[in-house]
């Protein structure tokens, strides 16, 4: 195991070793956010959340290719073109933050309608650690400082305001958020479960 952790660890492994951490971060994210909602009777809130995430991963490995697509088609790199290249990245990076947060706070603020204040905060506070989550797992994809600080600031703002407004997540992402729930579950069956 020594070998392969100085192996994971090195310098030239970074990138590996950022896309493993962002996995295992996101599998310990929700497999507690299970056992901590299951005694609430809220199973169905780390369900969906668990398919937010993959519908996350989705977006973001489809996003981030086609990204990589557009910079090679067009040369557009750090020292050719440094103002497109960050610009793209930036705004690309920075929607797909805010389009989880808007989804996670739909997602528990449908859960905690009706819930006592203790279990509604425990919900909002899982939304709000599952926005850190998914900004952990951006940065595995946009490595950069200014990414990573920007998505970091950027993710609990943008839950806020969808918590505070959600009409405004729903106007915005609804209709990504419907596309890739028929996609997900055709058959509803897991529409009922939170």
């Amino acid at each position: 195991m020594g070998e392969f952790s100085k192996w994971l660890l090195h310098e030239d492994q970074k990138e590996l070793f950022d896309y493993l951490f962002a996995v295992v971060l996101n599998a310990v994210f929700l497999a507690l956010v299970a056992l901590l909602l299951w005694p609430m009777r809220k199973t169905g809130t780390a369900l969906s959340l668990a398919r937010g995430f993959w519908a996350f991963w989705t977006a973001l490995i489809l996003t981030s290719s086609l990204v990589a697509l557009w910079q090679r088609l067009f040369r557009v790199d750090m020292y050719s073109h440094p103002n497109a290249y960050i610009i793209v990245a930036l705004v690309v990076s920075g929607v797909i933050q805010t389009g989880w947060s808007a989804f996670a706070a739909l997602t528990v603020g449908s859960a905690a309608a009706g819930a006592s204040g203790w279990v509604a905060a425990v919900l909002y506070l899982a939304g709000l650690l599952a926005c850190w989550v998914a900004s952990q797992i951006v940065s595995a994809f946009y490595m950069g400082s200014i990414y990573r600080m920007t998505n970091l600031m950027l993710a609990p703002a943008s839950f806020i305001l969808f918590c505070v407004w959600p009409a405004a997540g729903r106007a915005l992402f609804g209709w990504f958020f419907d596309f890739y729930g028929r996609f997900l579950d055709p058959y509803g069956w897991f529409s009922n479960l939170s």
